[in-house]
């Protein structure tokens, strides 16, 4: 319902804003499941949460970073063109890497943004794995195995990995904006049902 996204619709969007729904995109959770998926370490649930930590430890291995649980890992997958805010995250993670954390990114995309994440990893050797292309078993377990999931779209009518986040128990931290900002409980909108920043 604004200007940049509303492509001349906005103003009569906004008129009839009381009439409006979106609607998610779905998740096939047959596929995209932590109790029984071909692609995981070991599989996991809420109450069995040992897993996860092991599909942790198991991506640390299978990456090439030092293997440690209590280092917080960060992931993202995504296409790397300007929609999904990739300038933002590289801009971020030159800041962000200075503590004791690691960041795993599996995408493929613009030259310039693989050439900032190659940068990245040779700036912060240790604390970054970057893969390009996509290679499905490594996605579900960059989900399965990060502790927080990042997504700085500058829009993204709505997402599919922020979901995939909140069923693998790995918390998105997204931009306030279209689907991830409806689909993600910050924890300043209600403490108790918070599901990500």
């Amino acid at each position: 319902m604004t200007e940049e996204y509303g492509c001349g619709l906005d103003g009569m969007l906004r008129r009839r804003a009381d009439k409006l729904a979106g609607i998610l995109n779905g998740v096939d959770y047959s596929e995209w499941n932590t109790t029984s998926n071909r692609h995981l370490f070991k599989p996991f649930s809420a109450t069995r949460m040992a897993g996860k930590k092991f599909n942790k430890l198991e991506l640390q291995r299978q990456v090439a970073l030092p293997v440690d649980e209590k280092i917080p890992l960060f992931g993202t997958i995504s296409r790397l063109a300007e929609q999904k805010g990739v300038d933002i995250q590289l801009g971020a993670l030159v800041e962000m890497l200075n503590s004791k954390m690691q960041f795993v990114l599996l995408g493929s995309g613009a030259p310039e943004f693989e050439r900032g994440y190659r940068e990245l990893a040779a700036q912060f050797p240790g604390k970054v794995a970057v893969r390009f292309g996509y290679d499905e078993a490594l996605a579900h377990r960059i989900e399965a195995g990060c502790d927080f999931f990042l997504m700085p779209s500058r829009f993204e009518p709505c997402g599919l990995n922020q979901m995939y986040s909140l069923r693998y128990g790995t918390i998105p931290i997204v931009r306030a904006t279209g689907g991830l900002d409806d689909s993600v409980v910050d924890f300043t909108e209600s403490a108790q049902n918070a599901t990500g920043v």
